[in-house]
């Protein structure tokens, strides 16, 4: 076998592993009963797949994971609605922390804080425009500390898998 088709099967099967994984968060997510005080607020458990992603894979690795595994979470617990709140947000968040984390200027807890933010903020602009109205953006407050804080968990939480997993990935990273 060549080299570069190994490659690209090894290649397959961690972006494979890596949806299934992210698959898996979101079903486990689902089934906490955690009380929250935001309709669509969630922990951002599969946003672990897309931090650790970002650091070890590359850009264009953690945007396909993220764009399958949000149509497939869509169409497996939700509706045409909630993929459409779940594309916005990722969309949102994905651009967020590509941004922040190529500044140079932070981390992987304050890049996952921007994701969790701007997913939020996504998700609150789909809302307001599918509602028409602005009212929504009274959750704002609630879901930006939300978002802050599950994004400092799922943050540090991808900085310490990123950092093990990291040597294992040799050649696997998007240029």
């Amino acid at each position: 076998m060549r080299e570069r088709d190994r490659s690209r099967g090894q290649k397959a099967a961690l972006y494979g592993m890596l949806i299934s994984l992210g698959f898996v968060f979101s079903y486990v997510e689902a089934m906490i009963p955690v009380p929250m005080p935001a309709p669509g607020m969630k922990l951002g458990l599969a946003n672990l797949v897309g931090i650790v992603g970002l650091y070890t894979i590359g850009v264009t690795g953690v945007v396909i994971i993220s764009l399958v595994r949000i149509v497939l979470v869509g169409f497996t617990f939700g509706n045409t609605f909630s993929m459409i709140y779940g594309l916005a947000g990722g969309a949102v968040s994905l651009l967020a922390m590509i941004g922040a984390k190529k500044s140079g200027w932070f981390g992987t807890v304050g890049v996952s804080i921007f994701g969790g933010v701007f997913h939020n903020v996504g998700q609150l602009a789909v809302a307001a425009f599918v509602t028409r109205t602005g009212g929504v953006f009274i959750y704002l407050p609630a879901l930006l500390a939300a978002g802050v804080t599950a994004g400092a968990v799922i943050g540090l939480l991808g900085g310490v898998v990123a950092d093990r997993i990291r040597p294992m990935m040799g050649g696997m990273k998007d240029q």
